[in-house]
């Protein structure tokens, strides 16, 4: 972090310095096209992040879906709110998450299932923000192959934005990416003993 200046008149300087090198690059970055972001990382606030995007979205009237990977039947807070907006396609993977089913050939059926919903949200040019929350983990446990995800996220419509969730995101996702986030953990209440609580957690 850059150092304080107390002196007013260098202060200025280096403020007028900063707002014309932040123009520059405000006006050099004209392209209005679907963007993808990718959050990942250890740390709490991936899909909560996401679920903001989707609130922003909203606020402008976009139409939005939302497949939630490895999430089960476990009620949340966003679920009841968001499913009931008219301008949301809300989906959610059957079998949860996988220390729960504890059965692997389970997993890839609904993760098949669920990517099935995700990949014809990719190819809707009518949804103006898709959310994959959780898709890493299908990537990274084989549960998908991983070149069709690709695929379906380079050929998605041009407009369309695009948010990817969750931890041990692939080189590829990264390398693809518009914009990456990596929420780093440095402390969690539950190692502390406090369980999940309602409005934070779920």
């Amino acid at each position: 972090m850059a150092k304080a200046i107390h002196d007013p008149e260098k202060h200025n300087q280096r403020m007028k310095a900063i707002k014309q090198h932040v123009d520059k690059r405000i006006a050099k970055a004209q392209q209005d096209k679907g963007t993808f972001v990718l959050l990942t990382g250890n740390g709490k606030g991936k899909s909560s992040s996401a679920l903001g995007m989707v609130a922003r979205a909203l606020g402008h009237n976009m139409r939005v879906g939302v497949v939630q990977f490895l999430k089960g039947e476990w009620n949340t807070g966003e679920i009841d709110f968001f499913k009931s907006h008219e301008n949301v396609t809300w989906h959610i993977m059957d079998s949860g998450f996988t220390w729960e089913t504890q059965n692997r050939e389970k997993d890839i059926l609904s993760s098949e299932a669920a990517w099935q919903k995700a990949s014809q949200l990719l190819a809707n040019e009518s949804y103006d923000l898709v959310v994959l929350d959780e898709l890493t983990y299908l990537l990274h446990y084989e549960y998908l192959s991983a070149d069709p995800v690709l695929d379906a996220i380079m050929n998605r419509p041009d407009s369309q934005h695009l948010v990817v969730t969750g931890r041990g995101a692939s080189d590829e996702l990264v390398e693809l990416a518009d914009t990456v986030s990596e929420i780093k953990e440095i402390k969690h209440a539950f190692k502390r003993g406090i369980k999940a609580q309602k409005g934070l957690e779920f």
